[in-house]
């Protein structure tokens, strides 16, 4: 009994063969044997018209089959740009859909900015170490992470009125300088840089934690922590460390957009482009949320 998967399969059916009759073995002197008409190397031999059933193809069809065009990414299932943007553009759309819920819902359901910031934490960090790309999670992550920015931005809102606007433009502007110039080859990762970067992250979320923990405590009364409570030259803390965000935020664009055209050139397979949607969309929602954050401070 054969595996039930291949018999509902159309691709494991027995196809119809033509059978070609039979031709008794020919003997030596006998018609088509050694040296008689039909011989090997005779007319109707081997490799001859419609010998073994076997038509030989035309010059015109020859023709025909080399003008054709060669294989490109999208019939061989391979990676493509276009197929980036469109994942890309698609889950922003979601976002959006999501931050409008976040902005309706949030005044009247507090509640639901601690839920969805949690549950937001918890699809990034399963989409991050899943080995395979779920589409289904990435757009979950789209919708979730949504409500939240909503949520904070309608608080935000209410704070600072006009400050949601300015975020969205400042984003915007960050990630179209960064795409422009990668694009034109002036901007690009390096290893250097890299270990640069990482050694910052790994610093800005240590000083994250710590100033939570306070602010928590009540060590630091401050609304902002030691982002407001501590100065630097007449200059608070928290504006100097946004600024050093933006530009961490901007060189995780560069690394994105290295990682998606190296996949690319080396033909990933097409879903992968769930994998880049979701990369460039966690760096574009984590530098709004920090702009946001600096034009508060500012404003302050």
């Amino acid at each position: 009994m054969s595996n039930p998967v291949f018999n509902r399969s159309p691709d494991f059916k027995a196809r119809a063969i033509p059978v070609q009759p039979s031709v008794p073995p020919q003997g030596y002197g006998q018609p088509g044997a050694y040296g008689q008409p039909g011989a090997y190397g005779q007319p109707q031999g081997y490799g001859q018209p419609g010998a073994y059933g076997y038509t030989p193809p035309d010059a015109a069809t020859l023709n025909g089959m080399y003008a054709q065009p060669p294989a490109g990414p999208v019939q061989t299932g391979r990676l493509t740009y276009d197929d980036v943007l469109i994942k890309s553009f698609g889950l922003f759309a979601l976002v959006l859909v999501g931050a409008t819920a976040g902005w309706l819902l949030t005044p009247v359901a507090p509640g639901l900015l601690f839920l969805t910031a949690f549950a937001g934490l918890g699809l990034a960090l399963v989409n991050i170490f899943k080995r395979n790309v779920s589409p289904v999670l990435v757009i979950l992550y789209g919708l979730v992470e949504g409500v939240f920015v909503g949520g904070m931005s309608v608080f935000f809102e209410s704070q600072w009125p006009g400050i949601v606007m300015q975020a969205v433009i400042a984003s915007l502007a960050v990630f179209g300088v960064t795409l422009a110039l990668f694009s034109s080859g002036k901007l690009r990762a390096s290893g250097r840089m890299t270990k640069i970067w990482l050694g910052a992250m790994l610093g800005y979320v240590a000083f994250s934690i710590v100033n939570l923990i306070l602010m928590w405590s009540g060590v630091s009364q401050d609304a902002w922590g030691l982002r407001g409570s501590v100065t630097l030259f007449g200059i608070p803390l928290g504006v100097i460390l946004g600024v050093i965000v933006v530009i961490l935020a901007s060189y995780s664009f560069v690394m994105d957009f290295e990682q998606i055209k190296v996949a690319v050139e080396y033909g990933a397979p097409s879903k992968t482009s769930w994998t880049c949607a979701f990369g460039l969309m966690v760096t574009l929602i984590w530098l709004y949320l920090e702009v946001l954050r600096l034009i508060a401070i500012l404003r302050n």
